[in-house]
């Protein structure tokens, strides 16, 4: 007869009643080691979801002094804000959320830090190892979630009761910061599984309290007017010595100039390059992003910083005559597709300390091109210092002739044209204080921004998501950059605007107005090609139907609603003026901007800008 089987003992289940009595304070130990290695290195602010599994880091957040906590109930509102709050600081920002679908959530933002480079440090909450891949409740696997969209990925699995690793995790948590605000900035994953209980029954003991054992990261603070920010710290891969590399000296020949792109904030930068171009006797090309248009003392640099390049390149004869036989290049490619396909087939210089391949048209590949890793300041100090070559001074006087004929011509048509967004700009342009922030959201505020804002001379820190120019997310990144401390106001399409409606529980915090630029849908669609596809009007400009003030009012905002130059100028000196969580609601004929936008491209293409 066959042997029967052994009895098999099926254990008792374990049950929160059961399990070690301090493990939840082993919870918060592990916790409160992590959050002291992310203060050592400079975080500040911990903005988080609401959840079960993320308890322990909350309750470790309550108890560090250093750390500033913003509850936001939706992960994806939430994600934005901490990018816009990183933006605007200079500082990594740490994010939670509790376990399952709720880090999916922040995907978005983490892809627009990934490309923009702003330092995020990512922390889910995770069940632990035992119930991955069992069908538990709330449980999915949340290893390396976000793919190539961070720096680095740690799982440093479930706490533990060891002192030593609790150094260990406190040594992972300043090593996550450095990393996210280092060499090349962006965000950082941290996966951390708790076993129950959560929450301690009874106090955890005196040594229960932030510890921090290393010193604080260097923060620089720059000198000058207007908010005094944190930057992102040094990155010592890039060169720093004032020499030239070999073989610049001879690709630098001929008619150049120099176009600064999306990029950080580099204190003594705009003036950097400004002497550099006045030593070289070329142009600079101001993205809005760059940091160059607003604030910089123009009266020393006369003519060589250039602003309203898109529409000049419009023009064919000042296209031709301002081509140049090389481009030097900081920050990021231009994103305007005019401006793209005006270079390709130019040798280009690109200087970029994190070592991007920032180069959509692929010209680093071709003869006479560079793409080096060095400081923008030290290599503008460089050729400030030892110029190789003496542009023919024509080149720089058909510049600003052209730039100059252009400003009048703007002027001249603003003057006689209906009231519009280029108006609208201008206003905003002039009345919003030294020193404040404009967020521009995607699509046609930030192209309307690049066509009609000029030049200021008060300081002015403008914004926006343009790493992957989404529309999404956008009233929570102004919130976000209100609350580092800079007074920004937000100029947002209607399409945004409702893209992030969660983003209006965050704005009654604003300290300026958000305008909403409402124009019945995605406009950007009336000047590309999808204009003329069958089903045009619902697929693709997709107007919404949506009382902008009901929705003001459910969320208790301020609401204002004009359409015409009068009204706006009104609402936005109230807005200007101390009325916080207000909302200004500029209704647009799109048909008649449209066609006051066309016609001043036609009379640019016919005009006379170049000699």
């Amino acid at each position: 007869m066959p042997v029967p089987p052994p009895p098999v003992t099926i254990p008792a289940p374990t049950s929160q009643d059961s399990a070690p009595p301090d493990r939840a304070c082993v919870n918060l130990r592990w916790a409160l080691a992590l959050l002291d290695g992310l203060v050592a290195a400079g975080v500040r602010h911990l903005v988080l979801s609401p959840g079960s599994r993320s308890t322990p880091l909350v309750l470790a957040g309550q108890r560090h002094p250093a750390l500033t906590l913003t509850p936001i109930l939706d992960e994806r509102s939430a994600a934005f804000f901490a990018l816009g709050l990183a933006r605007a600081s200079g500082q990594a920002v740490a994010l939670l959320a509790t376990s399952g679908s709720a880090p999916a959530h922040w995907y978005p933002a983490v892809m627009e830090a990934n490309e923009a480079g702003i330092p995020l440090i990512l922390l889910s909450a995770d069940r632990p190892p035992e119930l991955r891949g069992w069908g538990a409740n709330q449980t999915t696997d949340q290893t390396r979630l976000f793919g190539v969209q961070v720096r680095d990925f740690f799982d440093p699995g479930p706490p533990v009761a060891d002192p030593a690793i609790r150094r260990a995790l406190t040594a992972l948590g300043y090593r996550a910061v450095s990393l996210s605000r280092g060499h090349r900035p962006g965000p950082v994953h941290i996966n951390l599984p708790f076993r129950e209980p959560l929450v301690p029954s009874a106090d955890c003991g005196p040594d229960l309290a932030p510890a921090t054992s290393l010193d604080p990261a260097p923060v620089s603070l720059p000198d000058g007017g207007g908010q005094r920010e944190p930057t992102l710290v040094p990155r010592p891969a890039a060169r720093a010595r004032a020499d030239l590399p070999p073989g610049l000296a001879e690709r630098l020949r001929g008619r150049g100039l120099i176009y600064c792109g999306p990029d950080h904030p580099r204190p003594g930068f705009p003036a950097a390059v400004l002497r550099c171009a006045t030593a070289l006797g070329i142009p600079v090309l101001a993205d809005p992003l760059s940091e160059l248009r607003c604030g910089q003392p123009l009266d020393l640099y006369p003519g060589h910083l250039i602003s309203r390049y898109k529409s000049l390149v419009r023009n064919p004869a000042a296209a031709h005559a301002l081509r140049p036989d090389w481009v030097l290049r900081f920050g990021r490619a231009p994103v305007s597709r005019t401006v793209l396909e005006w270079l390709p087939g130019i040798p280009v210089i690109l200087a970029d300390p994190t070592e991007r391949w920032s180069d959509p048209a692929h010209d680093l590949a071709r003869p006479g091109s560079l793409h080096l890793n060095l400081e923008p300041i030290a290599l503008c100090e460089a050729l400030t210092a030892t110029p190789p070559s003496v542009t023919d001074s024509a080149w720089m006087t058909r510049w600003t002739d052209a730039e100059a004929r252009l400003a009048a011509l703007t002027v001249d048509y603003l003057a006689q044209a209906p009231w519009c967004e280029a108006h609208l700009i201008r206003d905003l342009m002039t009345s919003l204080p030294a020193g404040e922030g404009l967020l521009c959201a995607n699509s046609l505020p930030i192209r309307q921004f690049e066509t009609w804002s000029g030049t200021r001379a008060a300081p002015l820190r403008v914004f926006c998501n343009r790493g992957l120019s989404g529309i999404d997310g956008q009233l929570s990144t102004l919130a976000g950059l209100n609350a580092a401390g800079i007074p920004t106001t937000g100029l947002l399409g209607d399409l945004s605007f409702l893209h992030d409606l969660s983003g209006l529980a965050l704005a009654a915090g604003l300290d300026r107005p958000c305008i909403l630029v409402n124009n019945g849908g995605g406009r950007i669609f009336d000047y590309l090609p999808q204009h003329d596809l069958p089903g045009y009007e619902r697929l693709w400009r997709t107007p919404q139907n949506v009382d902008v003030g009901a929705l003001c009012q459910a969320f208790g905002l301020q609401h204002r609603r004009v359409s015409d130059g009068l009204a706006w100028r009104s609402a936005l000196a109230e807005g200007l003026t101390g009325q916080r969580g207000l909302i200004i609601e500029v209704l647009m004929d799109a048909y008649q901007s449209q066609a006051i936008h066309l016609e001043f491209r036609r009379r640019v293409a016919e005009a006379e800008l170049s000699a």
